[in-house]
């Protein structure tokens, strides 16, 4: 094994390090990360440690239940507000950006599991989470940005744990609007605000359910709602379509960062991504050129262009939040696909809190708890809390369409695009940008795209949301 080391002060510390005779408990994962020395940083890659071989994972999942859990995490009420978010781009700008947005988030996805990878090497630890890899990468990085590191571990775990928490109220939103127009057909007509309070109790109990590989079975059984429910919707839509020279190619670039915002949020749950693959038994699967997350992503994207396509030529620009909100109420086979598409979305509610409840119990809370006996009940406890806290959310602002748009702008372009972005540019520091620096000018690119799309992005939704409120008061 090669090692590039220039400064010859540190060659013992770095042999003590990378030593295949020593004791290594793949059980050891990163906790309090030191400054990484430029010797370590400069390591090849060829030291012949391989994380994915050190990985001690509880419970872990096999290919088959992880393509089922990214399925269901990238498939939500996102793609049910794709004809929405056509209607704020017209058709044209609609297919064009949709597949670049998709493109970029699925490239800024390997190249943030790719760096991940790469610092594992570098430390010689089975893992290290998004945040752990922001805080070793700005240590390794640009002597500039060198400072942040001390705030990145909390910065992204609370962007994370933010995003996957405005996920959840939106989820809450949804399957409150569902039943209540099954309700309101059949019994009484009741405020949403009222369907949300009778969900506390259901959600209470699949978000209790801690371990991914019990919800390997749930998130199989709504996929396959979820497609049967697609199948139907698309029979609504493709039945009687308007000419398409109703509809517009192109719409003022004024409604384009709630289509960016609207995208983003459908396209890529970054958090429960992560978390799967962190969980695979063969995680070396995930990332391959054929592999999980590239076979997952392209069925996404193609489901979402389609349906965002078809359902804005049907609907234009009265397409809904979601567009089973647009098919008939009166109908059966409507209501039956209101039910299935509400059942699939209470599944993936414990999915996406999962993120939440994960990252603040175990890195920010059970260790202030001294009797473990109970770290179970407390846990159960914190969950219960989330879950509330996503009711006072979703009562507060039960418009769909715009919490989807605010939360897809504010979070997804920081966690999808630029801390992506300013990883590698990091983690590659030391080692080089490829011919002429093109990765350099490639997230520098990304950078630019993220912080536009996403402070425009934001300010939109949030000048919406209090024209909104406005609206209601008056």
């Amino acid at each position: 094994m090669q090692n590039h080391i220039k400064n010859e002060t540190v060659i013992t510390t770095v042999n003590a390090t990378i030593d295949p005779k020593d004791d290594y408990d793949p059980q050891v994962h990163i906790k309090n990360e030191t400054v990484i020395s430029t010797a370590t940083a400069t390591i090849g890659l060829k030291d012949d440690y391989d994380p994915h071989m050190h990985r001690n994972v509880k419970n872990p999942t096999n290919n088959w239940q992880t393509f089922a859990h990214f399925l269901k995490a990238s498939i939500g009420t996102g793609v049910l507000a794709m004809p929405s978010a056509f209607a704020h781009a017209g058709y044209v700008n609609g297919l064009v950006f949709t597949v670049i947005i998709g493109l970029l988030a699925l490239y800024c996805l390997h190249i943030l599991i790719d760096c991940m990878y790469i610092l594992c090497k570098r430390q010689r630890v089975p893992y290290v989470s998004f945040s752990e890899a922001m805080k070793l990468g700005l240590q390794q990085g640009p002597p500039c940005l060198r400072c942040l590191a001390p705030i990145a571990a909390p910065f992204v775990d609370g962007f994370l744990a933010f995003y996957h928490f405005g996920i959840c109220c939106v989820y809450v939103v949804f399957i409150a609007e569902s039943i209540k127009q099954l309700v309101d057909e059949y019994l009484v007509e009741w405020d949403v605000r009222l369907h949300m309070c009778l969900l506390i109790v259901p959600l209470l109990l699949i978000f209790s359910i801690r371990n991914l590989k019990l919800l390997a079975p749930f998130s199989s059984a709504a996929n396959l709602l979820l497609f049967v429910g697609f199948g139907i919707v698309l029979y609504y839509i493709l039945v009687d379509l308007p000419p398409i020279s109703e509809r517009d190619a192109f719409v003022h670039y004024s409604k384009l960062p709630t289509f960016f915002g609207t995208v983003l949020f459908a396209l890529e749950a970054v958090g429960v991504i992560l978390a799967i693959e962190e969980n695979m038994a063969t995680p070396r699967a995930y990332v391959q050129p054929c592999g999980i997350m590239n076979w997952g992503m392209s069925i996404v994207l193609s489901l979402y262009v389609f349906l965002g396509f078809f359902g804005y030529w049907k609907y234009g620009a009265e397409a809904k939040g979601s567009v089973t909100l647009n098919i008939p109420q009166t109908e059966i086979l409507a209501q039956v696909v209101k039910i299935f598409f509400a059942i699939t979305t209470y599944i993936s509610y414990a999915l996406q809190g999962y993120v939440t409840a994960h990252i603040l119990w175990t890195k920010y809370l059970s260790k202030r708890i001294e009797n473990t006996k109970k770290h179970a009940f407390y846990e159960l406890c914190f969950r219960a809390l989330i879950v509330l806290l996503t009711f006072g959310c979703a009562i507060a602002i039960p418009d769909l369409s715009l919490f989807l748009s605010l939360v897809g702008s504010f979070c997804l372009s920081v966690l999808g695009l630029i801390f992506p972005a300013l990883l590698q540019i990091c983690v590659q520091y030391e080692t080089g940008y490829g011919p002429a620096g093109y990765r350099l000018l490639v997230n520098l690119l990304l950078l630019l795209f993220g912080i536009f799309g996403g402070v425009v992005g934001t300010y939109v939704s949030i000048v919406d949301i209090i024209k909104s409120f406005s609206g209601q008061l008056a």
